[in-house]
C-alpha cells in the first residue's frame, strides 16, 4: 500500500480508501462488512469513509461494531454532515446545532471518542460560513475531530473559509472530497489548482462512475441495476459516453487488465489525488479494486487512456 499526505498536513492516508456509501448497512449485511473490513486492514487500507446520511446512520452503526477488532490509532475513519437525517428543520445543513448533534450520534454509533476527518457534505448557503467554521474549531479544540473537510465545495467558497479561518485564528478544511473518475473530470481545472494552492488534500468518490467504467453496462442497462433505477448513474447512459466507455474497455483488454482495475490504476496517477474512496459488496471485489496498486502505467498509456473521453 502507497500512503500519502493529506495536502500540506502531517497525516498520512492510504492512496486507496473503503467507503460505506450504499452499502455498509445496506446492501451489505454486518458479517460481510466484516469480512471486508478485515482484508481492507490487511491490506493497508487505513481510511474507512462514512457519513451521518449513509443508510439513516447505520453505515456508522455496522462499521462501529467491528471497529473494536482493530488498534483505533492505526485508522483514519472519517464522517460528515449537511444532508439531511430526518425531517426536523434542524436535521440538515452547516449550522452550529445540527454540527454538534450530529457528530454526538456519529460518535455513538461508531463507538469512538473522535473522528478523524470530519467533512462538511454539501455547501450550505442558509448557514453563515464563520458559524460552521467556529463550530468545527470548537470540535477540533475539544478532540473530537482531528482534521475537518469539504466534500463538494465550490472553489470560491473554499478560499473564503481560509481566508476567514486566517483572519480569525481558525482551523481551515484540510480536505476536499468531489467526484472525480475517467468521466467526470471536471476537478481538473478548478478544483485541484485550488486545493493545491490551498494545501489541501483530495479523497475522491464515484472513481468509476457508479459501475459504468467497469463495462457492466455496455451490452445494455439491466433492469432494476443502478444504471436503470439511480439518477447519478442514468446520466451517464448517454449513447456517446457508453461508446466512450467501449473503447476504454478495448485499450484494457489489450493491456489484460479489468477495464474497474485499470480506472482505479489512472486515477491513482492523477495530480492532486490523496485518496480514493472505492466500494465493495464483497472482499472479492475489494481484491480487484486493490490490483489498481500493481498496475503501472507509462504517461504514453496514462494520455491514451485520458483521449477515450477526450470526443
Amino acid at each position: 500500500m502507497e500512503y500519502r499526505h493529506l495536502g500540506s498536513s502531517g497525516l498520512k492516508v492510504s492512496s486507496l480508501a473503503l467507503g460505506g456509501w450504499i452499502t455498509m448497512g445496506d446492501r451489505v449485511d454486518a458479517t460481510t462488512v466484516r469480512s471486508i473490513v478485515e482484508l481492507a486492514v490487511d491490506r493497508g487500507i487505513n481510511l474507512f469513509d462514512l457519513a451521518d446520511s449513509y443508510a439513516a446512520g447505520e453505515a456508522e452503526r455496522v462499521f462501529g461494531s467491528v471497529l473494536g477488532n482493530f488498534k483505533r490509532s492505526d485508522l483514519v475513519i472519517s464522517s460528515k454532515v449537511a444532508l439531511p437525517v430526518g425531517p426536523g428543520p434542524n436535521d440538515s445543513g452547516l449550522s452550529r446545532k445540527h454540527i454538534m448533534e450530529s457528530l454526538s450520534q456519529t460518535l455513538d454509533n461508531l463507538g469512538t471518542p473522535y473522528v478523524d476527518l470530519y467533512f462538511c457534505h454539501r455547501e450550505d448557503p442558509s448557514t453563515p460560513l464563520e458559524e460552521t467554521l467556529r463550530a468545527m474549531d470548537d470540535l477540533i479544540r475539544q478532540g473530537k475531530v482531528l482534521y475537518w473537510g469539504t466534500s463538494v465545495w465550490r472553489p470560491r467558497t473554499l478560499y473564503r473559509a481560509h481566508r476567514l479561518a486566517r483572519k480569525l485564528g481558525l482551523h481551515p478544511p484540510r480536505v476536499e472530497q468531489p467526484p472525480y473518475n475517467l468521466i467526470d473530470r471536471w476537478v481538473e481545472k478548478r478544483v485541484v489548482p485550488t486545493v493545491k494552492r490551498l494545501g489541501m488534500g483530495l479523497t475522491v468518490w464515484s472513481p468509476l462512475a457508479g459501475g459504468i467504467l467497469t463495462g457492466k453496462y455496455n451490452d445494455g442497462i439491466p433492469t432494476g441495476s443502478r444504471g436503470d433505477t439511480t439518477p447519478w448513474v442514468q446520466k451517464y447512459m448517454e449513447p456517446k459516453i457508453l461508446d466512450c466507455v467501449r473503447e476504454f474497455c478495448l485499450r484494457a483488454n489489450e493491456l489484460s487488465i479489468e477495464p474497474g482495475t485499470l480506472a482505479l490504476a489512472w486515477l491513482l496517477k492523477q495530480k492532486g489525488v490523496s485518496s480514493i474512496i472505492t466500494g465493495a459488496t464483497h472482499p472479492d471485489q475489494l481484491e480487484r479494486n486493490l490490483k489498481a496498486l500493481e498496475v503501472d502505467l507509462t504517461p504514453v498509456q496514462i494520455r491514451s487512456l485520458s483521449r477515450c473521453f477526450s470526443r
